[in-house]
């Protein structure tokens, strides 16, 4: 079996999971369009970006290797938390997230010129309650300002969490298991 890939993905996170992999790969950035779409479900929207991301490596001509596009988002009550703008916002998302349980949700996608496949893979993450003296002291890290939902499981945040059910990969940015799966699903076919 072929094990090379490309990774549409500038995530240092993503690089180190898939490393863990068997399979070589050359990652690259590049730039979509993440906006939401009107009456598009959080699961309609994480799959479409995690197709758009593998389709415009292909589009942008890396072309002789599968390529896997990937997207994770943190819901809650439906709504997708996005990066925080701001410390305030970071410490209202926090705080929403306090002593409840939220989905993230993560989908991988691999293509080439002739097809895309992809998986979603949706973990329940559950928080302790949170004082604001918490949530102030883990915003002042800086570690919540690039993260869906203002936290890092894999950094401080790991401490909030109460309970998982799912891929801890997943929630890290990239499900080993179902990677490897959808890629060799995708060798196959």
């Amino acid at each position: 079996m072929n094990n090379l890939i490309y990774l549409a993905s500038a995530s240092p996170r993503r690089k180190a999971l898939l490393s863990q992999l068997n399979v070589e790969f050359e990652q690259f950035s590049l730039d979509v369009d993440e906006s939401h779409i009107d009456n598009e479900t959080p699961q309609q929207h994480v799959v479409r970006l995690a197709c758009l991301k593998a389709q415009a490596g292909v589009d942008r001509g890396y072309k002789d290797r599968p390529v896997l596009g990937s997207d994770t988002i943190v819901v809650l009550d439906d709504k997708i938390l996005g990066k925080p703008k701001s410390n305030l916002d970071a410490k209202r998302m926090l705080a929403d997230l306090s002593g409840r349980t939220h989905q993230v949700m993560t989908a991988i996608a691999f293509a080439n010129e002739n097809k895309i496949l992809s998986k979603l893979v949706i973990t329940d993450v559950t928080f302790k309650d949170l004082s604001e003296q918490e949530i102030c002291e883990y915003i002042a890290t800086q570690e919540p300002n690039d993260k869906a939902g203002s936290y890092g499981i894999q950094g401080f945040a790991g401490r909030f969490v109460s309970h998982i059910s799912g891929s801890y990969f997943s929630v890290v940015g990239l499900p080993l298991f179902e990677t490897e799966q959808l890629l060799s699903h995708f060798w196959n076919e």
